[in-house]
């Protein structure tokens, strides 16, 4: 199984090269020559299947030989070791909850297989690797808790200090050992330029950078798998289409759906749901990209996202061609994305509104990120009256108790806290270890100190 970069200016690659290096040394993205298909019979036979084994029958079918069956199944037995519940919410629309990882983030899933599968080809090739990670909420405590005390691997997460939970910014500042996390008054899109800066930046090239966002295949196509799953559990008839509603930041979220819809998940329609960063649902209804530079700051934070880096993939996907700063070189096939996304930005007032109403109406808590989801499944609703026979599922990506003055604020009620955030709330933290503000002060941190 072959990839190229969206970039198109470097060779095609291994499924092993692709996860190690990350980024294309062009500063694409790795994306597959050929998505391999699963028949409509193996796909309906999931409904009998637990999510480790759904999981080994769709990474091998794009891993191939590269990773022998018993070593992949240790990998995703030890990495995906807790549940993805799917609860009935009203007489079509189910919730998948990926909130019940180490992070109580959705990023578990890909963070945690991807780290295994780092550390089964490491200890193949005898390398050690620096991996940079840029996050603008949960990515950076799902890759620091994924590949803490992992020999032979060190990692540096950039964040925006000023626009994560408290409890988020624990998940990274209270590990050490492995462990760097910086945080710089910037937005997100600045941490994720200084980081696809540096991986192509030949000055570095001597650290063996890599990437645990979902910009490394090796963490995006992990979320595949809960498309599957939660496809499985409520269907009821072959073929039987869904709507999906994904919340999406930087885009890894969706793109693991439509890579699962051309493996052959029948899809009746993904939403994108975005907040107030809403580039994307403009380029849908214009056909001209635009960022948002800067990013807006919202309470689903984990989404504040101006440039989608996987917005190249989804490009690429569909026949066009977007460079790493958002140029569109080569215009897609409009109406095939239109006929298969429907994409919804969400403002906070309104994200706002649905926890409240969420609360009311089902006695449930759901968090901003989720809420998002939600209210853009209600528009689709309204707009798509044709479509109401379908059942949809919508992604829950965080636990509520990441954000509880939000939540206490709009419902007068403190969330539960999960064992796993009880545990760092009262942690102390590590003091920021330098000060970045360019990207010029990040090289040169590298570089002192690798």
């Amino acid at each position: 199984m072959l990839f190229h970069s969206t970039n198109y200016k470097t060779k095609e690659v291994g499924f092993k090269t692709a996860i190690l290096r990350g980024q294309a040394l062009d500063k694409g993205l790795y994306m597959l020559n050929q998505i391999p298909k699963l028949n409509k019979n193996q796909i309906y036979s999931f409904k009998n299947l637990e999510f480790q084994e759904i999981a080994f029958i769709v990474l091998s079918k794009i891993i191939g030989d590269e990773i022998p069956s018993d070593d992949l199944k240790t990998i995703i037995n030890r990495a995906l070791n807790f549940p993805a519940p799917i609860e009935k919410i009203t007489k079509k629309d189910y919730i998948c909850y990926l909130d019940r990882g180490p992070t109580c983030s959705f990023k578990d899933i890909g963070m945690r297989t991807l780290a295994n599968l780092m550390e089964y080809f490491l200890k193949q090739e005898n390398m050690n690797i620096i991996i940079l990670v840029a996050t603008s909420g949960d990515t950076g405590g799902a890759a620091c808790n994924a590949f803490y005390e992992i020999n032979g691997i060190k990692v540096v997460v950039l964040y925006p200090k000023n626009e994560i939970s408290e409890l988020q910014r624990k998940q990274m500042t209270t590990l050490g050992k492995n462990i760097i996390s910086i945080g710089i008054e910037e937005k997100f899109d600045d941490c994720q330029k200084m980081v696809k800066t540096a991986f192509a930046d030949e000055d570095l090239s001597h650290l063996n950078l890599s990437s645990a966002n979902s910009i490394n295949f090796g963490r995006l196509l992990p979320q595949t798998l809960y498309y599957f799953w939660s496809y499985a559990q409520i269907i009821e008839k072959k073929d039987e289409k869904i709507i999906f509603s994904a919340p999406s930041g930087n885009f890894g979220n969706l793109m693991g759906g439509l890579i699962a819809y051309r493996m052959g998940l029948p899809g009746g329609k993904f939403i994108a749901a975005v907040n107030e960063n809403n580039e994307f649902p403009q380029f849908l209804k214009t056909g001209v990209y635009q960022k948002i530079e800067p990013s807006i700051n919202c309470i689903s934070n984990a989404m504040n996202v101006g440039h989608p880096s996987n917005l190249a993939r989804l490009i690429d996907l569909y026949g066009g061609q977007m460079n790493e700063k958002g140029n569109l070189l080569k215009k897609p096939n409009m109406d095939k994305i239109r006929q298969d996304i429907v994409s919804y930005s969400i403002s906070d007032e309104l994200t706002k509104k649905t926890i409240e109403r969420f609360y009311k109406n089902f006695n449930k808590i759901i968090e901003p990120h989720g809420a998002v989801g939600w209210a853009a499944l209600q528009k689709y609703r309204r707009d798509y009256p044709r479509d109401f026979k379908l059942k949809s599922i919508t992604l829950e990506t965080a636990d509520p108790a990441k954000f509880p003055d939000e939540i206490i604020n709009l419902i007068n009620i403190t969330p539960e806290m999960p064992i796993s955030l009880k545990k760092i709330e009262k942690k102390k933290e590590i003091p920021n270890p330098v000060k970045i503000e360019t990207y010029q002060d990040f090289k040169a941190f590298l570089k002192e100190n690798f």
